[in-house]
């Protein structure tokens, strides 16, 4: 039996997701994967639950939920960074929310942690939309693994099904819905006839939108995807300034209207090849048109064809799912 230790930077909606599906596959994993995942850190901006022999994760998770972690026997005023320099682990889980302009503090965490030979799992969007290149050269260099499938679609494994079983095809495009609150929000403007703004509101009442929703409706979200995707499927050496972008905010339910009366919908479409992001018509029949938070990717590939991945693009235990196949992978091989 494998031993692993983790550390998780950042225990916000993620991290306690991940944390959750563990409690919940612990013995499964053990079973069928042979391995022990102990969480020996879990850091926040204030400070740090840490434990070499493993934390106890239902109590972090209680006393995460009463934003009483303080009361952790296990919490020390140590940060992130310094957890990464000095705890033995082997993978770092980068959780943190990202800031397209700086990538930080996710950009900071994840060169420590591939500069002190750990491997890195990330959903930290913004690091990778800004230093791709420069984050792979640097695991490269040091022998250890980056690896970012829940960074893109939630729980859609769309860069390890390329990784594993797509190896001999050449994507010839990638293009489709990223982003799952903006799709929400067209969604209801177009079924329930609602304005933008009431159809946000909507979305940030049941959870599904940020208080502060500009990435989304702003058409961000979908770029800084857009890069990711075009960079470790399509090596286009691009970075999030390449891609122009238009959001929703001027999309209207005049203009959702007239698009359902010559059949079609509008939908916030992320184009690999064109760099752009743009709301566009699309038909009724078509398969990218998918409602609520779905995303839906089509792949057009030299030797398979086109492919379509239709899935939950957000949320808390969908984008567990992406990371543990990541985590698991990394220990495999």
């Amino acid at each position: 039996m494998k031993t692993a230790k983790l550390i998780i930077i950042g225990f916000g909606v993620i991290g306690k997701g991940f944390v959750r599906v563990l409690i919940m596959k612990h013995n499964e994993i053990l079973k069928n994967h042979d391995i022990d995942l102990k969480v020996v850190a879990i850091c926040e901006i204030d400070g740090s639950l840490v434990n070499e022999k493993g934390i106890d994760l239902e109590s972090a998770l209680k006393l995460a939920e009463k934003e009483e972690l303080k009361k952790h026997n296990d919490w020390r005023s140590i940060k992130g960074l310094e957890v990464i320099e000095e705890i033995d682990a082997d993978i770092v889980l980068e959780l943190t929310p990202g800031n397209i302009k700086s990538g930080e503090p996710g950009l900071s965490h994840i060169i420590c942690a591939l500069k002190n030979g750990r491997h890195v799992v990330t959903s930290n969007k913004a690091p990778l939309a800004l230093r791709f290149s420069q984050l792979h050269k640097l695991a490269e260099k040091r022998g250890v693994k980056l690896r970012y499938e829940a960074s893109v679609g939630g729980a859609i494994p769309i860069i390890n099904l390329y990784r594993n079983n797509m190896q001999i095809n050449k994507i010839h495009s990638i293009y489709g819905i990223l982003n799952g609150t903006s799709n929400f929000i067209l969604t209801k403007m177009f079924e329930e006839d609602l304005a933008l703004d009431i159809a946000l509101k909507e979305a940030q009442e049941i959870g599904i939108a940020e208080k502060d929703p500009s990435y989304d409706i702003n058409g961000i979200d979908t770029g800084v995807k857009l890069v990711i995707l075009a960079n470790s499927l399509m090596d286009k050496k691009i970075s999030f300034r390449d891609v122009k972008i238009t959001g929703i905010k001027e999309v209207t339910p005049e203009s959702v209207e007239l698009a359902k009366n010559h059949g079609f919908v509008i939908k916030l479409i992320g184009d690999v090849n064109k760099l752009e992001v743009s709301p566009r018509l699309v038909p009724l029949d078509h398969p990218l048109n998918v409602s609520g938070t779905l995303n839906a990717i089509m792949l057009d590939t030299d030797i398979a064809g086109s492919i379509i991945l239709v899935g939950h693009g957000a949320g808390k235990i969908e984008t567990a799912s992406s990371l543990f196949s990541d985590v698991l992978d990394i220990l495999r091989s």
